[in-house]
């Protein structure tokens, strides 16, 4: 099991993970196998989605917080229940093939670190499987 941090700067944000991710592959020689991203906060998530236009990410967390706003007469002491929302609705984790040494993600897809109650210093867990074969 590996990990590394992510430091977020704003409420919400998601940050693309890909490279940390691919690097920890690299460094650990999987040629072929499953890597697992999980994120083990109650506030935060992990997803895939386009990494080429940054407008894609702007847009989903502004749809996200239109939907789930910060203030809606919450009855969760500490004021973030949007945030535990959001990220259980993301989702806590990711599971990635990995093949000839990548990960195996499409054209436009990338890996996102997604922060719902920020700033804040997260960890990411990635686990890998190398196939037998």
């Amino acid at each position: 099991m590996y990990s590394f941090n992510v430091n977020t700067g704003q409420r919400t944000e998601m940050v693309e993970i890909t490279g940390e991710v691919q690097k920890i592959v690299r460094e650990q020689g999987i040629k072929s196998g499953v890597c697992y991203i999980f994120v083990p906060h109650t506030t935060a998530a992990v997803t895939i989605n386009e990494n080429a236009d940054p407008d894609v990410t702007r847009d989903m967390l502004m749809e996200l917080n239109k939907v789930i706003p910060f203030e809606d007469g919450y009855h969760h002491g500490e004021g973030n229940s949007a945030a535990h929302i959001k990220a259980s609705l993301m989702g806590f984790s990711e599971m990635v093939l990995v093949e000839e040494g990548r990960l195996v993600l499409g054209t436009w897809q990338g890996l996102y670190f997604c922060e719902f109650d920020g700033p804040r210093r997260r960890k990411v867990i990635v686990k890998l499987i190398a196939d037998s074969l």
